[in-house]
């Protein structure tokens, strides 16, 4: 037998949010791949459905909307009615509106927040109760938590939110057993930006700030959702690791 804790994610449950599509969905089918029964929750239940039959194992598909007080608790629910326990906790659906100050409305600063900040936080407070030494929570955070992007300043402050929240979360449950970390994507080719990728200069944009010379993937960012999930993360607390091909780098 080996003396190292493993990689694999065999017996435990996971929720993973924002999985009806690109990272979260991607995130989903890895965890499956490595043995968890997943949890997965987003707000187009054909789509969230369509996912959960790419999903190796047992799997349940919950359509709820994370902006609404009562989802966290409906999905933590749900997932320990169904499993009977609960590891692992992946925050990956998020909202990214580009617009510059002048032409953004406050009211799309305030959607931005509630599903990018406050709805991964809920759904972590929700969970809390069910959470045992050796589980973790995985906050889907951005490079542009890190650095600067212009007209996306509202992005930009829920993501930086979400890296100081990891930290925070981390000191707070850590003496509990609990890992609280993030990954930081770098530019990903998602649903969420495929239109902009249509535009010729803007994937032009990605690639010359990009020194591996390509866009991102989501199966660039699904195997690291696993690595910290698994007990060979154990200590790895209240980190934010970047998936981003050297973008942060320069």
């Amino acid at each position: 037998m080996s003396r190292f804790p493993t990689s694999l994610l065999d017996g435990k449950v996971a929720i993973v949010t924002g999985a009806s599509s690109g990272i979260g969905a991607a995130i989903a089918e890895a965890m499956s791949e490595a043995g968890a029964r997943v949890v997965l929750t987003g707000r187009d239940e054909a789509r969230l459905r369509a996912g959960a039959d790419r999903c190796a194992g047992e799997r349940r598909a919950v359509a709820a909307d994370l902006a609404n007080d009562d989802a966290p608790r409906r999905i933590v629910a749900e997932a320990v009615g169904a499993f009977g326990r609960l590891d692992a906790l992946v925050h990956s659906a998020g909202i990214f509106w580009p617009k510059s100050l002048e032409e953004a409305p406050l009211e799309d600063f305030d959607a931005q927040w509630r599903v990018n900040v406050r709805a991964p936080y809920a759904l972590t407070k929700a969970a809390l109760p069910h959470l045992g030494r050796d589980s973790s929570v995985t906050f889907v955070s951005s490079i542009a938590g890190q650095v600067a992007f212009p007209n996306s300043a509202a992005y930009c402050a829920t993501k930086g939110a979400i890296e100081q929240l990891t930290k925070a979360l981390a000191v707070e449950l850590s003496p509990r057993g609990i890992r609280v970390n993030a990954i930081a994507p770098g530019n990903i080719r998602t649903p969420m930006n495929e239109e902009l990728l249509k535009d010729p200069d803007w994937e032009q944009m990605y690639l010359d700030g990009t020194p591996y010379g390509r866009v991102g993937v989501v199966e660039d960012v699904a195997p690291l959702a696993v690595f910290l999930a698994c007990d060979a993360a154990r200590y790895i607390h209240g980190e934010s690791i970047l998936v981003d091909g050297g973008w942060a780098a320069r």
